[in-house]
């Protein structure tokens, strides 16, 4: 399994877990199970990619692991993959949802690894979380475009003038700097 099968594995699981649009007719990863971006787009492969998270020397066993439980999928239901593609790749999009849902709540020995591969398909794209959210807003990302995540205020701060729970939850602290900072 090469660099691009690792790739393609990767933001097959992505899409499966926040689906997204084809970027074109050709596209196997992507399934196209749902209008506007989904995780690939938002950059889940990149965010997995960061040194910072360090798995990325993993990706590669990661995406192993997925094919092996796609292999043994397809097996088990008398299905014939497409052999050019990689095995959770060629999946059909609703074959993929049912092995993510199995391998993500058994107690299986490799569980919690698929559970953070769905958090960070996640994170791409709810929080653009490989990218300053200034950055991401300049660039349009895809994830909190479609979220319609708020423009920061002229000082290029965040503030919210209606609190999320409808009321106030506590004062603000009498040393408070201007700029919202504990003093």
């Amino acid at each position: 399994m090469g660099p691009l099968d690792t790739v393609a594995t990767l933001e097959a699981f992505a899409d499966t877990m926040v689906p997204g649009e084809k970027r074109h007719g050709h596209d196997r990863a992507i399934a196209g199970a749902a209008p506007g971006p989904g995780a690939v787009q938002a950059g889940a492969v990149a965010l997995l990619q960061l040194p910072e998270l360090g798995v990325g020397v993993l990706l590669p066993e990661l995406a192993a692991l997925l094919n092996t439980e796609a292999t043994a999928w397809a097996l088990a239901r008398g299905q014939v993959l497409l052999p050019t593609q990689p095995p959770f790749v060629a999946l059909d999009f609703d074959d993929r949802t049912r092995l993510a849902g199995k391998l993500l709540s058994s107690a299986g020995l490799h569980q919690k690894v698929y559970v953070l591969l769905a958090l960070f398909s996640a994170a791409a794209f709810d929080t653009a979380a490989h990218l300053h959210t200034t950055d991401a807003l300049e660039r349009r990302h895809p994830g909190l475009t479609w979220l319609r995540f708020p423009e920061p205020d002229a000082d290029g701060l965040w503030r919210y003038p209606a609190y999320s729970y409808g009321k106030r939850l506590a004062k603000e602290h009498p040393h408070t700097t201007a700029g919202g900072h504990p003093a």
